[in-house]
């Protein structure tokens, strides 16, 4: 979710009211815990590229006074100095933000998304050590976190401090059958946006092929619900459900959806490779070579290998072997100047040999969509060179 005002930060002083309570304080501090109801938020995805996998948040509702706050760990700011280069190299800074209720649904509402709260069958000292933890959380010093898309994030860290709060354990019920790989999942909630899921595929290298367990596909906020909705509290061999009651804030309404790119990836691809085609016969006819059309393809796989090559350090763990690079790969640019002059160079059978090596590493990595194609695209040049000889 996007940045709120920072005036919603002051809300933290009326929310100090509902969780700093204690026998020296209210001698009626059970009658107050009682009336406090503290659920687990989630939001279906609308349009925005940020919100496609949905959203997971922590509301407190105390019923006798009115007070009703959303504690939502998606909060970031593009302002923020290097967000995107962050973001790249994995390292991008969010925030716990504190969210009037009324204003947080307004906001799906507006989207179209649905919103269901699910309400935690707690007990009121896990009630005031989930309502301290949150606050904990927010002091300035803790309030920013590293995020990450697929081990931290505003679905993992509500369920991390539930989980460390209550005075049992969550025993959940899970399909061990079912064991997708990070990229299956992603694709799921982008099949709508083709551009979207190509963004995603270049990025994520061979760890993201990889299966996952329960778990981990919590990371996305309708698998924790799901899990949520199954799960029993194991306090000294006593089992209660979790959840206590399933609600529909927000019905689902009419979402726009926005048109990508007329274009699919593929469609670029084959239209690519036609050209590589017209190319090569007219290039055949005429007996000649095109150095500037090498130029351009190394120019351009090149610049996109910089930032495969970028992403080889992130911290994110599903990018750090992307198989990609063999066909995107940076070292193009620095063989154009001679391949442009027509000098003598080893290029084109070194990448002949990276070229066989993407395909075999096809067995372990599944590409994104269309660069098989490009791959053609790249061959094309390097039976031109070959036949020139």
């Amino acid at each position: 979710m996007k940045q709120f005002k920072d005036f919603f930060r002051t809300i933290f002083l009326v929310f100090t009211g509902i969780i700093l309570v204690c026998p020296t304080t209210f001698a009626d501090e059970n009658d107050r815990l009682d009336s406090i109801e503290i659920g687990l938020i989630t939001c279906s995805p609308h349009e925005e590229l940020y919100s496609l996998y949905g959203h997971s948040a922590i509301r407190i509702h105390d019923l006798k006074t009115g007070e009703d706050l959303v504690f939502n760990y998606g909060v970031f700011n593009f302002k923020q100095p290097f967000f995107i280069l962050r973001f790249v190299l994995g390292i991008p800074k969010y925030e716990l933000g504190i969210i009037p209720y009324d204003y947080f649904c307004k906001y799906y509402k507006d989207w179209g998304s649905q919103v269901t709260e699910q309400i935690l069958n707690i007990t009121n000292v896990e009630k005031q050590r989930i309502a301290q933890e949150l606050a904990f959380n927010y002091r300035p010093e803790n309030r920013m976190y590293v995020y990450n898309v697929f081990y931290d994030n505003c679905s993992t860290r509500p369920r991390n401090i539930i989980e460390q709060c209550l005075q049992g354990r969550i025993e959940y019920t899970y399909n061990n059958n079912y064991t997708p790989s990070f990229r299956e999942m992603t694709r799921e909630y982008t099949r709508n946006h083709p551009w979207a899921t190509f963004g995603n595929d270049i990025l994520l290298g061979v760890k993201a092929d990889l299966e996952t367990d329960a778990r981990q596909q919590e990371f996305l906020p309708f698998n924790l619900r799901n899990d949520f909705d199954h799960a029993m509290i194991n306090r000294n061999g006593v089992l209660t459900p979790l959840v206590k009651e399933r609600r529909e804030l927000v019905a689902p309404g009419v979402q726009i959806i926005e048109e990508d790119f007329p274009l699919s990836p593929t469609m670029c691809a084959l239209l690519l490779l036609g050209l590589s085609l017209i190319a090569f016969g007219i290039e055949y006819y005429k007996k000649t070579t095109y150095v500037w059309i090498d130029a351009l393809l190394m120019t351009l796989t090149g610049i996109a290998g910089c930032l495969l090559t970028v992403m080889l350090f992130s911290q994110h763990p599903t990018t750090s072997t992307n198989l990609q690079v063999l066909i995107l790969n940076p070292v193009a640019l620095a063989f154009i100047p001679k391949i442009v002059k027509k000098k003598k160079s080893y290029w084109f059978r070194i990448n002949a040999l990276l070229i066989f090596i993407f395909f075999i590493g096809g067995i372990w990595q599944d590409y994104a969509e269309g660069m098989e194609i490009v791959a053609l695209c790249l061959l094309l040049r390097i039976l031109r060179h070959y036949n020139d000889k």
